[in-house]
């Protein structure tokens, strides 16, 4: 059970504040483009935190536990109704791609429409957490390590003040060391209770 970040701008979670979605999360998209990047490395029973920059201090939206990867246009017409700008297979003919161009839309929360054009893939859970802001200490930031292997995992690279820099975290979906994961897990985890045995 791999843990994962991604990140989301500041556009986005402000979206998400306009529409008063704070979940729960049950979609996170990959597209071709590092503003959403791929998530084609999350593999089905590992677990995507979104994350984003707030006020020089790193927040913690949501905790996603995958429990399926799929296309994203198949999840976007079962779930919202419409393509919302998805990727799809050319064996797709152009009288079907019309059909759902003009399909009524679905009731659906703004966190189930990418909030980039050319999403690839979705991966979904019925488990997953609220999305607010949960924010990281700062003296907790030099122990956050991330990269695809134990020997190559880096820190974050941060300012002279410490706050993260949104380079160091966007543009790509980065796996984070076990030791990383708990301090993640320990925001879902309040008066010893954690998020999953909540929901059950």
């Amino acid at each position: 059970m791999a843990g994962f970040i991604t990140y989301w701008p500041k556009e986005q979670v402000g979206k998400l504040k306009k529409e008063k979605d704070n979940g729960p999360i049950s979609v996170i998209f990959g597209s071709i483009h590092t503003k959403m990047p791929s998530i084609k490395s999350v593999k089905e029973g590992d677990i995507i935190y979104p994350v984003t920059v707030s006020g020089g201090t790193l927040c913690v939206l949501a905790r996603l536990p995958v429990e399926k990867i799929e296309p994203a246009y198949e999840y976007l017409i079962r779930e919202v109704g419409s393509l919302c700008g998805a990727l799809v297979p050319e064996e797709k003919d152009w009288n079907w791609r019309e059909f759902y161009k003009n399909a009524p839309i679905k009731p659906h929360k703004c966190h189930q429409r990418p909030f980039n054009c050319c999403s690839e893939t979705a991966a979904v859970s019925a488990h997953g957490s609220s999305i607010e802001l949960r924010p990281i200490p700062k003296e907790k930031l030099p122990q956050l390590m991330f990269g695809p292997t134990k020997a190559k995992q880096k820190a974050m690279m941060l300012d002279k003040d410490g706050s993260p820099k949104v380079i160091s975290i966007s543009s790509s979906v980065r796996k984070m060391s076990e030791e990383t994961q708990e301090i993640f897990e320990a925001m879902f985890s309040e008066r010893g209770v954690t998020y999953d045995k909540e929901t059950e």
